[in-house]
């Protein structure tokens, strides 16, 4: 069969995927119809943990995925989960005193966790930006703007640049900067920094002025200079106020979603030189990440140069390598990239999909055995990572088709 066959089973593939499984999955089984929002906690096998928590990341997620969806799909559901995901958001997670986005709040709505990370912040600007696109609520940009604001007003390190990790409420920097238990502690952290130049691509994209342009591409030089490895094939995951090295762990997820939302950021700044450099980065991470891959074209979760860390295979790396490659495809035309992305989507076929309950299964071991008594929902549990792929997929692919190549694929 040959590339443009494969490609075109493959986005017909991706768009069944999202729109017979992801999307009646969170439409049925998310919605809190009784104390609103959406739920905190969902069993692997759909039963709702009513008094779950119910967090920012995971709420500003669905922002994004659904009004994202809406724009390529035009369904009704996706529509109703964005606005839903909008109203909590602006009604519940916002803090109306102090600006910005709460980590946490209890199942009735009420604040747990007041804590103001600048991740959560950016990926607020992710969602309500995209919100902003597809249904034209300019309240929805002037708080993206205003998030923005409050980012560079008070997380911002003036001297090293780059952005701090945590805040309290009223925005003082807290010592306990962690997004979880399993991270370090550490001043700056490489995913911080990317999904604060995901949220800022898509700010600028809709919103462009110098200021944002500015401060993108800052983002960017920080990134190419301190951010990726001497190599220009992995992150540092874990630095010091001055950007040295705190950490040896290694994520092929991270390293592949960094890749092109990288080149995204560039394309995005219509930057010439900017994108050539991204597409060399992108370039080698795929290829490390390859030379790292199962032969059942699955990635591990985390490993250091010397040992494993953690030989599970996470849904969201999976869907991360599968984007990525098909990334490095565009760019280099080397169907070697083409392969790796297709035996990605075979392994999230064959392994992360649940047949039986629907969506994705959140973990499967080194084997491809998964673990049921993970969520599928949950605050790290949503729907943004295997959807943003079905989209990014379908639409390579329809770019990819406009082209005559007819290499084949084995």
């Amino acid at each position: 069969m040959n590339a443009r066959e494969q490609l075109y089973h493959l986005k017909l593939e991706v768009e069944k995927e999202y729109l017979e499984n992801i999307q009646p999955y969170w439409f049925k089984y998310s919605v809190d119809h009784k104390l609103g929002g959406f739920y905190g906690q969902v069993s692997n096998d759909n039963i709702p943990v009513i008094e779950s928590k119910k967090g920012g990341i995971l709420n500003a997620r669905i922002l994004w995925s659904f009004s994202a969806a809406y724009k390529m799909f035009k369904s009704e559901e996706s529509k109703e989960l964005s606005h839903r995901a909008y109203n909590y958001l602006m009604e519940y997670l916002v803090d109306k005193e102090n600006g910005g986005i709460y980590w946490m709040l209890d199942h009735l709505g009420n604040i747990s966790d007041d804590r103001k990370h600048v991740y959560v912040q950016a990926f607020a600007i992710y969602g309500l930006t995209e919100y902003y696109s597809a249904f034209g609520v300019p309240q929805a940009l002037d708080y993206a703007l205003k998030l923005y604001d409050l980012i560079e007003h008070n997380c911002k390190d003036n001297e090293y640049g780059g952005y701090f990790e945590a805040y309290s409420k009223d925005w003082k920097l807290i010592e306990d900067v962690r997004l979880s238990e399993k991270d370090k502690n550490e001043p700056k952290s490489m995913n911080t920094h990317l999904h604060v130049l995901e949220g800022y691509t898509n700010l600028y994209r809709y919103a462009p002025n110098t200021d944002i342009e500015n401060n993108l591409k800052d983002l960017l030089n920080k990134f190419q200079t301190f951010i990726f490895n001497d190599d220009k094939d992995s992150l540092i995951c874990f630095m010091d106020v001055d950007w040295s090295r705190k950490s040896k762990r290694i994520s092929y997820g991270h390293d592949i979603e960094a890749s092109w939302l990288c080149v995204e950021a560039a394309e995005v700044l219509e930057d010439k030189k900017l994108i050539e450099s991204f597409n060399e980065i992108a370039l080698k991470v795929s290829r490390k990440v390859i030379n790292g891959t199962d032969e059942d074209g699955g990635i591990i979760n985390e490993l250091t140069t010397n040992r494993i860390l953690d030989s599970n295979k996470d849904w969201w790396p999976q869907a991360e390598a599968l984007v990525g490659h098909l990334n490095a495809y565009q760019i280099s035309k080397d169907v070697f990239f083409l392969e790796a992305a297709l035996k990605s989507w075979k392994f999230i076929k064959e392994f992360i999909i649940d047949t039986e309950y629907g969506e994705w299964y959140e973990k499967v071991s080194r084997e491809g055995s998964p673990y049921l008594e993970m969520d599928k929902i949950r605050s790290w549990k949503a729907p943004y990572h295997n959807s943003r792929t079905m989209f990014g997929v379908s639409r390579r692919v329809k770019l990819l088709l406009e082209n005559k190549d007819e290499k084949k694929v084995s």
